[in-house]
């Protein structure tokens, strides 16, 4: 009887026991979209598949990254790290962040051209008219089709807007490639006035030659080509050098601070298999400029369109948690 009695107040109490509340794991938001696209989509999986409570932080590039060291913040789901190679550096002598792997490929930048100046475009009836447009070295020989309503007696090439390390980089690979005699370098005020410029020689079917970079919106909407340069060398890269070479490819690595890591080894495993292709990127971020989608539902138009792809980060009891989620949403 007293047996009997005390389980029935044992089952008293945890009935009306609040539930634990869900352990909190904080993304650093950088300033760009695609790291806040894959922050929400790692986010969703964490909190329906784990059980997590995500949260996401806003800082610029050196405060977030130095949040997650000091463990402020718990995650990033891109580091630039080849942008910020000194911190890097320490971080990993101190051992207080991980590298859990690539989000994507080394990610590309250069200098692109509309692909239908070289293929044409039937479609919308444009004729090829760089027909033998491959590399930079060929560009002389096409300056007329690029031609600076500024200075008309040379071509114009959109470089990234001043304030940018690459700003300075584009001009030295100007001199160094001969080319200053016959293209001028523009800078435009800001990443969105260089993207609109070739949004708007796109639409138009006009060329564009144009300094850019992979993933971005621009490059999922637009068939681009990324003009050929000598292989990269590093003895060639450098203040003081000629930067006669392509640009290096970027490392794009998952950051997390190394004792949330050590404590979370399910967090740890699932994003040392998280990985997503330069065009599932370029295709999410172009999702989200034509419909103008927040993050959150770009984050989902991802999960829906590449369920193959992050079932198989995940067991089959996680992914069908997620999956539910999914499919709850509206």
């Amino acid at each position: 009887m007293k047996k009997t009695v005390l389980w029935f107040l044992f089952a008293a109490v945890l009935a009306v026991a609040p539930v634990a509340a869900a352990e909190s794991v904080i993304f650093v938001d950088f300033s760009w979209d695609s790291v806040q696209v894959h922050n929400r989509i790692a986010g969703f999986i964490l909190e329906h598949g784990f059980g997590y409570a995500p949260e996401y932080v806003f800082a610029e590039s050196m405060p977030g990254l130095m949040a997650i060291e000091r463990g402020d913040a718990h995650l990033s789901m891109e580091g630039w790290v080849d942008n910020v190679v000194e911190w890097w550096e320490k971080a990993q002598t101190r051992k207080t962040v991980v590298d859990l792997g690539s989000t994507f490929p080394d990610a590309p930048q250069g200098w692109y051209v509309p692909t239908y100046m070289i293929k044409g475009d039937a479609a919308r009836g444009i004729a090829p008219v760089a027909p033998d447009l491959k590399s930079v070295a060929d560009l002389p020989k096409y300056w007329e089709l690029f031609k600076d309503p500024e200075n008309p007696k040379k071509g114009r090439f959109y470089n990234g807007p001043t304030g940018w390390m690459v700003h300075t980089i584009n001009n030295v690979k100007l001199r160094t490639y001969g080319l200053e005699e016959t293209f001028e370098s523009f800078a435009p005020g800001s990443e969105t006035a260089l993207s609109t410029a070739i949004k708007t020689a796109y639409d138009r079917g006009r060329p564009i030659l144009a300094y850019y970079w992979e993933p971005t919106w621009v490059l999922g909407k637009y068939d681009m080509t990324l003009l050929e340069e000598p292989p990269y060398d590093e003895s060639r890269w450098g203040e003081g050098k000629d930067y006669g070479c392509a640009f290096p490819k970027a490392r794009v690595l998952i950051l997390m601070n190394a004792k949330f890591a050590e404590a979370h080894p399910e967090v740890r495993r699932f994003l040392e298999v998280y990985e997503t292709t330069l065009e599932q990127n370029n295709k999410v971020l172009a999702f989200m400029f034509e419909s103008g989608a927040t993050v959150e539902r770009a984050a989902e138009w991802f999960l829906k369109e590449y369920e193959a792809v992050w079932a198989a980060w995940l067991a089959p009891e996680i992914a069908g948690k997620v999956r539910a989620a999914l499919e709850a949403l509206p």
